[in-house]
């Protein structure tokens, strides 16, 4: 991606603004299983302070807090920090703070935090060295920095599925760009990119995310919730087209599951971890 082709931080915010609703409503209750897994891993103790950037609407933040951590959670997108917000608000959850913050200059104290996660959120910056170097910055000598970023875009058999079947159907439909979203895909590279920043001790470790679709309509709005990108991808499609798309997408469910109408999808998500 060129420097012409990035876009701005104010057209980022728009784009992820504009997916709020979908993006809590059917995205986080299914990344939250991802971001269990994450907590699962950093042992956290009640009291621990924990740095979630480009939160969402909690999907790592909210278990997190139910485990005792006090967690500040930033996101650029001032539609996702209400929703956060209102997750902690449902369930009594005084320990999350959710912050409107560009995660390319965060406004808290160097050394803040025990723990600085992000969850496919700076693994999709378009200055991922910057934001690595801001969560390295406000996390507390000893403390750890955990970035949980996508494998490589064939492994992410979600997007496959959508992508494949909007192929199917529109041949000449334009390519998924991959070059953000996908720029920690590898294992080298996101550990490489982890000790860049300063960190010691880095270790990836590549697991593989489950996610139980029960109907072609919960793979399709998860998807085209899930990122600005996806929500593009299917925007230019005609009545006609969509109608065609989601045939496509029952049969390559029907297909992967024996004949029921949902299946199971995975995910590779590596999770690099290390000390500062």
């Amino acid at each position: 991606m060129t420097a012409a082709q990035v876009p701005s931080i104010e057209q980022i915010r728009g784009a992820w603004n504009g997916i709020a609703r979908g993006f809590d409503e059917f995205v986080t209750p299914e990344t939250t299983v991802l971001g269990k897994e994450v907590v699962r891993r950093l042992g956290l103790r009640p009291g621990t302070r924990l740095l979630d950037v480009a939160a969402g609407s909690g999907a790592l933040s909210i278990p997190a807090a139910r485990g005792g951590a006090e967690v500040v959670a930033t996101d650029l997108a001032p539609a996702m920090i209400e929703r956060l917000n209102a997750r902690a608000r449902a369930e009594g959850l005084s320990s999350v703070r959710g912050r409107t913050m560009d995660g390319h200059a965060l406004d808290l104290a160097d050394d803040t935090f025990d723990v600085a996660v992000s969850v496919n959120g700076v693994s999709l910056f378009p200055d991922m060295a910057r934001a690595l170097t801001e969560l390295v910055r406000v996390t507390r000598p000893g403390g750890r920095v955990v970035i949980a970023a996508f494998g490589p875009v064939e492994t992410v058999e979600f997007i496959v599925f959508v992508t494949s079947a909007v192929r199917a159907v529109v041949p000449d439909a334009p390519p998924l760009p991959t070059s953000l979203p996908f720029q920690a895909a590898d294992p080298d590279v996101l550990r490489g990119r982890l000790a860049d920043a300063g960190l010691r001790e880095v270790r990836i470790d590549t697991i593989t995310w489950e996610t139980a679709f029960d109907s072609v309509q919960h793979l399709w709005n998860m998807s085209t919730a899930s990122n600005p990108i996806g929500a593009k991808l299917v925007a230019g499609l005609s009545d006609a087209q969509r109608a065609e798309v989601t045939r496509v997408l029952e049969g390559m469910l029907r297909e992967r599951s024996a004949g029921a109408p949902g299946a199971v999808l995975r995910a590779g998500v590596n999770i690099g971890i290390g000390t500062v």
